[in-house]
């Protein structure tokens, strides 16, 4: 990549403390004169799930306007690459409350350095909601899945999530049955397109307030996510409406089947359709 500040690309590990774990992102701090066109091709040059670009940046205030890019197309809002960002001008300008300007809404973001010689990030989604999944979408996801009705969490039904994308929300009954995935790929993409699903989340309640997660991701040209804030915050708003009256902290471990672990944190308030979502940030060498 050219070394210019318009095109130079930071890569960041979001939701881990390790360089190797987590979920990578690509970085562009001054995109101000990059267009549509030339950050779909940093994108999709960078080869990560998604690369985020600061299109305008006002210091002094501490407000940015972001884009993202996965190297298939924009996807109005990526929980992962915002804590990367929000990790990588923590550094630069000092941790503390940041805002961002995105093509989903407002996103307020708290940073701080926390002693592990990483950058702890919390952010505040727009607000989310959560309907029950069609069945033929369903159907058809659970067919390219490879996944059957019977391998589900009836306790746990089908859902469409939104926290700036929809993603559909299906539960696995064992760790076996997440552990196990191996999709076809062309057929879930199709059906994603079909219904503007960002991710397909699978996930298995080990308890109350502890879930792992599995993120599909082939819309956007990458087999699986190894850590999905954008996700994390919507399976937060499918918690509370299947609850309304849920509250508290819930752990999310992802990325383990991998090799890559990843930890995020949801808050859950059952007077706020917003979902926090924390997680740690570090550089990747080179």
């Amino acid at each position: 990549m050219s070394s210019s500040p318009a095109s130079e690309v930071l890569r960041y590990a979001a939701f881990t403390s390790r360089p190797d774990g987590g979920n990578p992102a690509g970085v562009v701090l001054d995109a101000a004169l990059l267009d549509e066109r030339r950050m779909l091709a940093v994108a999709a040059e960078v080869g990560y799930s998604e690369t985020v670009f600061v299109t305008a940046r006002d210091d002094r205030r501490r407000r940015f306007a972001l884009r993202y890019f996965s190297p298939l197309a924009e996807v109005a809002f990526c929980g992962h690459a915002t804590i990367a960002v929000s990790v990588a001008l923590a550094e630069r300008i000092g941790p503390g409350a940041l805002v961002f300007d995105t093509p989903a809404g407002e996103i307020a973001v708290e940073t701080r350095a926390d002693g592990t010689g990483a950058v702890r990030a919390t952010l505040t989604s727009v607000p989310t909601r959560s309907r029950p999944a069609p069945a033929a979408g369903v159907d058809a996801a659970l067919s390219a899945l490879r996944w059957a009705r019977a391998d589900l969490d009836p306790a746990l039904p089908p859902h469409i999530a939104f926290a700036g994308n929809d993603h559909l929300v299906l539960a696995a009954g064992t760790r076996a049955r997440l552990a196990e995935l191996d999709y076809d790929f062309d057929a879930l993409a199709a059906v994603m397109r079909a219904h503007d699903w960002t991710t397909v989340h699978l996930v298995w309640r080990e308890r109350g307030d502890l879930f792992h997660a599995r993120d599909p991701f082939p819309v956007g040209g990458v087999v699986e996510d190894p850590a999905t804030g954008a996700a994390a915050a919507a399976f937060g708003g499918y918690l509370r409406t299947l609850d309304p009256a849920a509250a508290g902290v819930i752990a999310i471990r992802q990325g383990e089947d991998m090799g890559r672990p990843s930890d995020l944190t949801i808050e859950v308030d059952p007077h706020d359709a917003r979902v926090r979502v924390t997680g740690r940030g570090v550089p990747i060498a080179g």
